[in-house]
């Protein structure tokens, strides 16, 4: 018999040995979860849930590698509730059907059901409202996990049922406690220096999953008493490429940034996000295209030589390609930076379109409309217009707006910038329509 539990208990430990480290390394229990505090801590939000007995619906977001399959199945250990999992990627309507039925009959049993959706977020929104009904019965506590901003991606019947759990990517300190944690398991320090293993958590951008992936390469490749330094490292493992998907929320959470840091005049932090993306393999063309969206809606009249600028970058990098190009990005993004800034024309542009669709088809005045048959001279088209560059300094100061509709004002430039002096012609040849229309 003790022959028996040695062989299993040897059995065992190969098979532990040949799991992935992240896989081995997994919690048993939320106090083991790092890098959450604000949801698993002593205060955390999911601790008071466990702690009433009242789990209801969750969404988890977060980026990968933080957890939320993990937490996910603690939580049903911790409630007692029956642990189902399925993932929106490989799972259709039969298999949706016949996780609702088992969960139906767990619940005739007394037993309910946590059913967790793995990429919640790929499934359709037929197939999202089919959760409702059973959501609403009790028939399963729905856990969904999402890389993507629920706002977005999710429907919002199924966000109205569910609370949104926002996870943290790793800081710094988790993933050297991930590290340590690891080395305790394998009972050897990496063979790094002190340079590259702050490079090994730099790689990792946050994600759990992957520090412990990386270490676990970095052990295979060492040879005998060999120390990596951080150059060295970047060579054995070949970089991870960062978190960065150009088709959903790193994709625009970085082009917001990029876009705030110009607005806010900061070159530094531009050019920083600028490279990010960059970096990261994000369509040239498509950042040159917002860098002219930016020059019209940020930057304006106060520096009408920005969406000159922005559009001969845009061309230069069609004409030289890549990497000779990109520094014409990089110095229309500094200029936009530098520039003076005004959204008054984009205020402007807004307000003149909310006139345009509140007031609807009105008729210009007669007079400034041109009268190319007879019967539309008899009906007053054109008359008493009066030509601009016959009047004294060019100006009529006739009246332009519908008669019903009256003048309006929606222009209104700065005193920045080149906006300055536009501020005072638009003053002057005010002051001058106002004493021609006495």
């Amino acid at each position: 018999m003790s022959d028996l539990f040695a062989a299993e208990k040897q059995e065992n430990e190969a098979s532990m040995q040949h799991r992935p480290l992240a896989d081995r390394l997994r919690p048993k229990t939320l106090d083991e979860v790092v890098g959450q505090d604000h949801l698993v801590g002593e205060e955390g939000a999911l601790t008071r849930m466990i702690a009433s007995g009242n789990i209801g619906s969750l969404i988890f977001w977060g980026p990968p590698g933080t957890g939320k399959t993990t937490v996910a199945r603690l939580i049903a250990g911790e409630t007692d509730l029956a642990f189902e999992q399925i993932s929106a990627i490989f799972s259709g309507v039969a298999d949706l059907k016949k996780a609702f039925e088992s969960a139906r009959h767990r619940r005739s049993n007394g037993k309910a059901t946590l059913l967790f959706v793995d990429e919640i977020h790929r499934f359709n929104r037929a197939q999202l409202d089919s959760f409702l009904p059973v959501m609403e019965d009790g028939t399963i506590v729905l856990i969904g996990a999402t890389t993507e901003n629920p706002s977005f991606e999710l429907n919002a019947a199924l966000l109205s049922r569910a609370n949104v759990l926002t996870f943290k990517p790793h800081d710094e300190t988790s993933l050297k406690s991930l590290l340590d944690r690891a080395e305790e398991l394998e009972d050897k320090k990496l063979p790094l220096d002190e340079e590259a293993r702050a490079s090994l958590i730099r790689m990792a951008d946050g994600d759990g999953r992957a520090i412990l992936s990386l270490a676990e390469e970095v052990w295979r490749t060492a040879r005998g008493d060999e120390v990596f330094n951080a150059k060295e490292l970047q060579e054995v493992l070949q970089r991870r490429a960062p978190i960065y998907d150009k088709g959903q929320d790193g994709h625009y959470n970085i082009i917001s940034a990029l876009h705030k840091a110009v607005r806010g005049s900061d070159p530094d932090a531009a050019l920083y996000y600028l490279c990010r993306m960059m970096d990261a393999g994000e369509d040239r063309r498509f950042i040159g295209r917002r860098l002219v969206r930016m020059a019209s809606e940020d930057i304006g009249n106060a520096d009408p030589q920005a969406l000159v600028i922005c559009n001969a970058a845009k061309d230069t990098y069609d004409f030289l390609g890549s990497p000779e190009g990109e520094l014409a990005l990089a110095q229309a993004c500094v200029y936009l930076a530098t520039a003076p800034k005004s959204n008054a024309v984009y205020t402007a542009y807004k307000q003149a379109m909310r006139a345009a669709k509140e007031f609807g088809s009105l008729m210009p005045p007669k007079h400034i409309l041109n009268a190319p048959t007879k019967l539309m001279g008899a009906e007053g088209y054109g008359v008493g217009y009066q030509y601009d560059h016959d009047q004294p300094d060019a100006f009529s100061g006739q009246d332009y707006f519908p008669e019903s509709m009256g003048r309006k004002q929606f222009y209104d430039p700065p005193e920045r910038g080149f906006e300055r002096d536009i501020r005072k012609r638009l003053e002057y040849w005010s002051n001058l329509r106002k004493e021609r229309n006495k």
